[in-house]
Parts: structure tokens; sequence; C-alpha cells
């Protein structure tokens, strides 16, 4: 099988988002060939370069995200008003309903939404816009997906439309959009460089339309395509699908609408560029999990927003991510050599671990149990979570001034902050072994990796209720309310306490990972999936004959076989292309002369 893998910042590079697990999933599938079709987020992504690939991934194709030089296109007048007609319904589309659930989505509180006006979503009922009136969703959605295909096919056609979705006929037609009787009571409150931003937001994001990604030489060659992540990623699937008829599969381990949404910039600030951005993205998100064969996200968590944005539950799968038990073997099978008095926190430094809220809980753990101790073991996230960092830093010599047992002897601070590779954790398994309890303090999360790897070290933990948190650990540790120090100091009180009850929630923990959450499980999953789209949606292919004209039953039954087929092949053509359309059609071998003389 041959699989066309789409990414956006993360595989095949070093670093970036869900590079782990695509790592994992080819080198697990030798068995199938991968076409790698990445998106990069930024200049130093791309300096960092990829990480060694295995023979199985015959080719990468990469295209720059973070900028784009104008393609030098000039429009005819016929293309111009085809451009205004499409991307006009496209804003108007995004401007006349509500769409996404991004504000007033599953578990998504006012911390993780910002408090913007969004709106709720309108797939599969009824959207009203913000000045009253009532649009039939569905309408919306047709009308979205259909100028989003006549965009693609007018860059497939003029050879791309960079220079075209950054012209003045954009942004007057998304002024048009915004100023028209149905649109949302926020999109009509935008201002020009509130146009001028949302405009720009909107070209990176179609930047997949001008890729030549999308011929029977590239993606439509693929028998599936499998995107890494929703977004611009999902949307190559999508034109792939519309073009040459290869069913998408489409994996969110986080989900990447409401990534958009909590990632947007100082130049985002705005109400009016909040709100037209939620509506686009969530449009898109629609519209790519209605196209998808199968939808594969990474817990409960995911799979509620996908459904809140209108995915068929009949054609959801929930694949949790794998994990590397070997390594945390030898931690998970010693679990004497805890510190018994020792918490244990790892992970990435950055506001959303709430580490303030750990150590806050941690000056009530000490008023209880004195001779307790605090691990914090992670480095910062970029420049925000080194500022974090200082001020945890800051906050804990505050707390716990340095402690010493008599006038001669010198002090000691109860809290350390430590990093992966020192003599105190030289690897991740011994952060994790060194502790009694792991700590999870998280006020926003995805799916939870430290939490699975702390179970594959068979340390019981405790947790707040963020995210997965409570899907992934089920009823194998504790669990209380995020933003709570006395709660969370109460849990870890309790265990630090109770040895027994710690040694039966690690094994438990332990058993649970190794049975939900490993690499095995998720490539045996994945397989599965593969064959069952292929099965069901096989890309069906024109073979063409001596002169130009669809030759019947040229694909054998035994094609469908595994393996690989040395010998020389016809020329296919995605379904749907007439037979004009190849300059060079191929030669079939007449019947007669294949038997020879009778």
């Amino acid at each position: 099988m041959r699989i066309g893998l789409l990414t956006e910042g993360g595989y095949p590079y070093v670093s970036g988002d869900a590079g782990l697990w695509c790592d994992r999933l080819v080198r697990g599938l030798a068995q199938h060939e991968f076409d790698v079709y990445a998106l990069s987020r930024s200049r130093h992504q791309e300096t960092e370069g990829c990480v060694p690939l295995p023979p199985q991934v015959r080719r990468v194709r990469t295209a720059p995200l973070w900028t784009a030089e104008d393609d030098g296109v000039a429009l005819g007048r016929r293309a111009r008003r085809r451009f205004a007609e499409c991307y006009g319904e496209l804003v108007a589309a995004v401007c006349a309903g509500e769409a996404g659930g991004v504000a007033d989505g599953p578990d998504a509180g006012g911390s993780d939404a910002g408090g913007a006006d969004v709106g709720g979503s309108d797939v599969g009922g009824v959207g009203r816009a913000r000045g009253g009136s009532e649009v039939p969703s569905g309408h919306l959605a047709d009308r979205f997906a259909s100028a989003l295909y006549g965009l693609a096919e007018l860059a497939r056609e003029s050879g791309g439309l960079v220079g075209a979705l950054r012209s003045d006929t954009a942004v007057r037609a998304l002024e048009r959009a915004c100023r028209a009787p149905r649109a949302l009571r926020t999109a009509r409150e935008a201002r020009v460089p509130d146009l001028l931003t949302v405009a720009a937001h909107l070209e990176r994001a179609l930047r997949p339309l001008s890729l030549d990604w999308y011929d029977d030489d590239t993606l439509g060659a693929a028998d599936l395509c499998h995107a890494a992540t929703g977004g611009s990623a999902a949307l190559g699937g999508l034109l792939a699908r519309h073009f040459c008829g290869v069913p998408l599969l489409v994996t969110e381990y986080g989900v990447q609408l409401r990534s958009h949404y909590l990632s947007l910039g100082p130049d985002a600030a705005a109400p009016a560029v909040r709100a037209l951005l939620g509506a686009f993205h969530g449009r898109l998100a629609a519209e790519v999990y209605r196209a998808a064969e199968i939808l594969t996200p990474g817990n409960a968590h995911a799979r509620r927003w996908q459904e809140r944005c209108g995915a068929d539950r009949a054609r959801i799968r929930t694949v949790y991510p794998g994990m590397e038990a070997d390594r945390f073997t030898e931690a998970g099978e010693s679990p004497d050599r805890a510190d018994p008095d020792t918490l244990v926190w790892v992970g990435r430094v950055e506001p959303a671990k709430d580490l303030v809220s750990l150590l806050h809980a941690f000056a009530d753990v000490r008023r209880e149990e004195p001779e307790a101790r605090l691990r914090i073991v992670g480095a910062p996230s970029g420049i925000e979570g080194a500022a974090y960092l200082g001020h945890c830093r800051a906050l804990a010599a505050q707390l716990f001034p340095d402690e010493a047992e008599g006038a001669h002897a010198v002090g000691d601070n109860p809290v350390s902050f430590e990093e992966v590779g020192s003599p105190e954790a030289p690897t991740l398994a011994d952060a994790y072994a060194s502790g009694a309890v792991v700590v999870l303090s998280s006020v926003v999360e995805g799916f939870p990796i430290s939490l699975v790897e702390a179970m594959l070290c068979g340390r019981a933990t405790v947790s707040t209720d963020a995210g997965a948190v409570v899907e992934v650990i089920g009823g194998t540790g504790l669990v209380v309310p995020p933003r709570n120090p006395r709660a969370l100091a109460e849990a870890c009180v309790a265990l630090l306490r109770d040895p027994e009850r710690r040694a039966r929630l690690g094994a438990a923990a332990r058993a649970r990972a190794l049975e939900l959450f490993t690499v095995e499980q998720n490539i045996a999953a994945f397989h599965g999936i593969y064959l069952e789209i292929v099965s069901h949606c096989p890309v069906r292919r024109v073979v063409l004959d001596e002169s130009g004209e669809p030759l019947p039953f040229a694909s054998p039954a035994e094609s469908r076989l595994p393996g690989r087929w040395t010998g020389p092949t016809a020329r296919a053509l995605p379904r749907g292309v007439p037979a004009w359309a190849t300059t060079a059609p191929v030669r079939a071998t007449p019947l007669a002369a294949a038997e020879g003389p009778r």
C-alpha cells in the first residue's frame, strides 16, 4: 500500500508537533510505502533538518507555511472574475454564520477560549448570525465547500493563487462579506487593519491550494492520504480527494481548531479578527470531518470536539498515542527505588502547567509532612516558559527559605528545579523513579504524555482534571479540580501516608498503560484502519490502450494482494480524467499478438 502522509510543523523535521508518533508509525509499518508531504512552520525548523528516514519513505516533499514568495502568476480577466466570485463566496460563508463551536465547545472554559465572542457551532443545525437572522447551516457549509474547491481548481489551472489571495480584490471581498446584512455582529465591527490581518491569515491557511501536490505523480498515486493533523495539512488531503479520488484519514491528537484559536498572536487580539478566524477554521474543520473516510482522535476530549463540529460518530475511531514502554521497564518493575517522601513533577515548564498552584499546594504538604520534598524536572518552553520558570524559582525561594538542621549546617531547599540529563536525573525514567508520587497540575492539557510515562513506571499519581486526564488515568490515580492547591495537597498527603495504597495504584496504572498506550497497540490500530479504508474506498484509476481509450480489466485481481510488483506497469490516470488529458497514452499489447501464432 502507498500512503501519502501529510504533516504540518512536525515529521520529518527534528522539531515540531507529532514528529515522534509519525516516526514510530512509519517505522512500524515497514510493509507499506510512504510519501511524506510536510508543511514547515518556521525557518528555524527547516534549518534544524530532518530525522533519519527509514527505507519505506520513498519521497519527501516540503513547503513553507511561514513565508511564500509571490508566484508571479498574473490572472487574466476571466480568471480574476472567477477568483473574485469564489473568494467572495468563501468569506461570505465564513461571515454569514457561526461555525466551529470554539467558544462554547466541550470543555472549553473561559481560560481556554479567551472569552472572545466566536459563537456556537451551526453544523447540523441552524446558525444564528449576530444580527438575529437565521441561516441554514447546511447551505453555508455547501457554499464554503463549493467556493473552496472552486479556488483549488482555479489555482490548478493558473499555477497558483498566492498573489491573488494577497490582492486588494481579496480584501475588498472580505470587507463586503463583513458588511453584509446577515454577517456576524463582530464581523461588521471590523476595521481596515482587522481586515488586512484576517486576509493575511487566510492566505497562509489557503497556501496549500497553490502547491503542485495533486496530480497522478504525487498524491494522486497514493492509495490513501493520512493527515497527521487537521488544518492546512488536512486541506492537502481534501484536494487529493477532490482531484484524484484518494480517500482521506485524519488523525488529531490535539484539536487543530482549538489550537488555532488559542495560538492567535497579538496581531489577532481584536474581537473581529478572532471571530472571523475562528469561523473560518470552524468551516474548514467541518469540511475536513465531512470528507474524511475515518477520523482518529487521540482521546475522548478530542472526539467531543470533532462531534461538536459535525463529525459523524460512525466514522470516528479513537486511537491512543503509542509510548515506548521498554525504556520504563526497569523503573516499573522496581517500585522500591522511590524515595517515600518525594513528589515529582515532569514536563515542559510553561504557564499552562500551573506550577504556581503546585508550589502553594506543596507548602500545605510540608505543614503536614515536614520531610516531604518536591522535584520539578523539565526545561522551559520558549521565552515565555523561561520567564515563567524564573517566576517559579523566586516563588519557591520565598515559600521555602533554605532550611538547616543546625547552626553550622548548610541550608537546603525542599524544592529542586532540574532537567533531564543532569546528574540528579540522567534519564526520564530515573526522574519518575525517584519519587513516590508523580504530580500533574495543569490547567490546560491535551493528551497527558507525562502521566502515561509515570503510569508505565508504576508510580501512583495525583492529577488535575484537565483534557484527557480522567480518560487516561481511569481508576488508577487520584484526580482533583484544577487551580485548587488545597485539594492537590490533600491528595498528595493521603498517598504519602499510605505506602500500600501507592503500591496498588502504581501496579494498576502500569497494567493499564501497557494495555492501552503502547507503540504496538497504536501501530496495529492504524494498520487495521488502513486496510479498512482501502478495502471500502479503493482508488479507481483509468489505464489507457494504444488509442488513448480506457482499457477494461487492465488491473488484475492479483494486484490487490500484498507484495511489490516489479514488472512493467501501465500508466494510470486518476478517476475522472479524460483520455485526451495525457500526452503519452499507455500502449497495451493486443491480445492476438500476446498469444502468438496459433
